[in-house]
This record gives structure tokens, C-alpha cells and sequence, in this order.
């Protein structure tokens, strides 16, 4: 599969990547074996950015559903995205990796306040940025974040690290004769709900020609061979 290198990235992570093989939480291994992979991935000349989810701690849709205020669900999944992204900057810190975490709710005293002309300036010194706190807003999911930074960033793609290694025609897992797409348009995405993102981060995408790249993050290595353009992939884009 012939794919472009993109040089600026915005990686998107559910908060599941975090907790390894446990049912909830943070699991120390796990997101140490994520930094090894952001970090070597930086280490070839890309500049990076992050979104995270906070499912692995506390999920807003799920908890709506079982009586909470949907609001109050949504900011408390919101300050789990924070405590996700602190965790990520404290292991690639270690890996010596310079990180700053910008936060779309102010909280000085864990994390700068994010401010687009801040976060670009980060980005142009060759630091890791990790935007936390989703887009500040309920009602609005961590995949609309990552599509709206990507946007604001001006990024040449967004990177979607799953469990499988691309899109299929349904869920490989339940389906063993789906098929995985080597590209699919934005288009067909939506009309045939492919469960990639949520509605309004592919309608983002596709009106700022973005790119969505699907591939498998627990696979080791896979995140620097897919950015270089090799590896096993599905990307979104625009038809032709």
C-alpha cells in the first residue's frame, strides 16, 4: 500500500490504550510501551501532538445513561483525559522526550491553559503537545477534539490508534469475512456508519481535507512505520 509520510501528526488514543490488560485505570506498562512508540516516532523528524480519551476512567455517555446530568458526566470524563495525558507526558519525560500538556480547562498548577499561538509555538520547537480537557465543552466527544486540534494545527493528518489494523466492512471480531479498505472516502464513512469516529470529527475532517489514518497501535513499531508510509493502514480522505 502506497501511502504519503506526513510530517505533522495528531495521534488520537482511547483511554483503553492506557490500562493494558485491566478492566479500568492506568496501567504503568502500558502507557510506557505507548511512550516507546510516540517517542521513536518523534525520533524520525515528526512533529507530534495528542489527543486522549478518559474511557479507562470515567466514560460521560455511559454515565448520562445510568441518571448522571449529561453535562456534569461530560467534565467529569473531561478531568479523565487530563489525568490520562499527565500520565503519557510523565512516561515520555522519562524516555526524554520534551512534552507540555495544554489543558481546555484552565488548571494551572497541573498543566498550561491551551492557547492555539501557544500550543503551535510548542510544535515548532519540536516538543510533544498533549491536549487534555477534550474541546472544554460537553456534548462533544475526545474524537471531535482530535479532529477540531488537528484542524486548529494545521496537521497534514490524524492518526486513530486502535486494535485492529484499518477499517473494515464490519467488526473483524465478529465478522470473519469482513474486509479491511486500503482507503475509503469520507463520503462512505458516513453514509455507511463505519464506526471510525464520531459524525462531526469525519465531517471536520473532510471539510479541512485531513486525512484519517487507521492502524493498529498495540502492535509494536507500527506507529513509526505507518507515519514513514509503510505498514498496514486504512485511510480516510476525499474522493477524487
Amino acid at each position: 500500500m502506497n501511502r504519503p509520510r506526513f510530517n505533522r501528526i495528531l495521534l488520537k488514543l482511547s483511554g483503553e490504550a492506557l490500562m493494558g490488560q485491566g478492566q479500568f485505570g492506568i496501567d504503568p506498562e502500558a502507557v510506557a510501551g505507548l511512550a516507546g512508540e510516540i517517542a521513536a516516532a518523534k525520533a524520525q523528524g515528526h512533529e507530534l501532538c495528542l489527543v486522549v480519551g478518559g474511557g479507562n476512567i470515567f466514560r460521560g455517555m455511559a454515565a448520562a445513561a445510568k441518571g448522571f446530568d449529561r453535562a456534569t458526566a461530560d467534565y467529569m470524563g473531561m478531568l479523565a483525559t487530563v489525568m490520562n495525558a499527565l500520565a503519557l507526558q510523565n512516561a515520555l519525560e522519562k524516555l526524554g522526550v520534551d512534552t507540555r500538556v495544554l489543558s481546555a480547562i484552565p488548571m494551572a498548577s497541573v498543566s498550561e491553559p491551551y492557547i492555539r499561538r501557544r500550543a503551535l509555538r510548542h510544535l515548532e520547537k519540536g516538543r510533544i503537545v498533549l491536549f487534555a480537557a477534550g474541546t472544554g465543552n460537553p456534548f462533544f466527544t475526545t474524537d471531535t477534539a482530535a479532529a477540531l486540534r488537528a484542524a486548529e494545527m494545521g496537521c497534514d493528518a490524524l492518526f486513530k490508534g486502535t486494535s485492529v489494523d484499518g477499517i473494515y466492512t464490519a467488526d473483524p471480531k465478529k465478522v470473519t469475512s469482513a474486509t479491511r479498505y486500503d482507503t475509503v472516502t469520507f463520503g462512505k464513512v458516513l453514509t455507511d456508519d463505519l464506526k471510525v469516529m464520531d459524525a462531526a470529527a469525519v465531517a471536520l475532517c473532510r471539510d479541512n481535507n485531513i486525512p484519517i489514518v487507521v492502524f493498529n497501535i498495540r502492535q509494536p513499531g507500527n506507529l513509526a512505520e505507518v507515519i514513514e508510509g509503510g505498514g498496514t493502514a486504512t485511510i480516510v480522505k476525499n474522493g477524487d
